[in-house]
């Protein structure tokens, strides 16, 4: 049976609409970098995700070619990711607004299996160029360390984050601790559990994670 992330990491995938906190492990991730509305029609985040499950799949489908991955194992394509921010003016701002998303910037990830090098990062983004007729140089080998952050499922659309992250703030200040961005290597994270082509706006699942100290 194929090796399933949110099935073996529950508690980093599947938490509850009650904050808590968690330890994440450093993990690394196929990621593309961009800017602009992720809504927007043939825009810079759907090439993006173009690129990410060409990659994915790339990697997942390697047992059927003739090239061999050191350690591989049969895995179910992790969930789409996204760290994000807002950048006003130049300037990095704290939070971002869900009305002007021409302003946010964000890394898309798709999660990478431990036994994926480099240079099995680096055949993949070719091969999936070569196969699928995409330009993929935009792909690049990204490891995400969090360690200790405060986390919620947030349910329903996007748009209504704003009240799940206030309580997730909350939670973060009852405890004694605060937040902890530097939009670095520790940003504004979401997990997709849902995929929104085929979802109701109101059922959709999408974990919120934020840093802490």
């Amino acid at each position: 049976m194929a090796f399933d992330f949110k099935k073996e990491y529950k508690e980093f995938y599947l938490p509850s609409s009650k904050p808590s906190f968690v330890d994440v492990p450093a993990a690394n991730y196929i990621a593309v970098r961009g800017t602009g509305d992720p809504n927007a029609d043939n825009g810079a985040y759907k090439d993006a995700l173009q690129i990410l499950y060409g990659v994915a799949y790339t990697i997942k489908m390697s047992k059927m070619g003739d090239y061999r991955i050191n350690g591989y194992f049969d895995f179910v394509v992790p969930p789409l990711e996204g760290l994000w921010w807002e950048v006003v003016d130049g300037k990095t701002v704290a939070g971002f607004s869900y009305s002007n998303k021409a302003n946010l910037h964000w890394i898309s990830l798709i999660r990478l299996p431990e036994f994926v090098t480099q240079s099995d990062f680096d055949w993949a983004v070719a091969e999936a160029a070569r196969k699928k007729k995409i330009v993929c140089s935009a792909a690049e080998f990204f490891t995400l360390r969090e360690s200790r952050c405060a986390q919620v499922m947030h349910n329903g659309s996007y748009d209504d984050e704003p009240a799940t992250i206030a309580l997730l703030k909350q939670f973060i200040e009852q405890n004694g601790c605060t937040v902890d961005i530097d939009n670095t290597n520790r940003f504004h994270h979401e997990i997709y559990l849902s995929d929104p082509r085929k979802t109701a706006p109101d059922k959709l699942k999408t974990v919120i994670r934020y840093p802490i100290r």
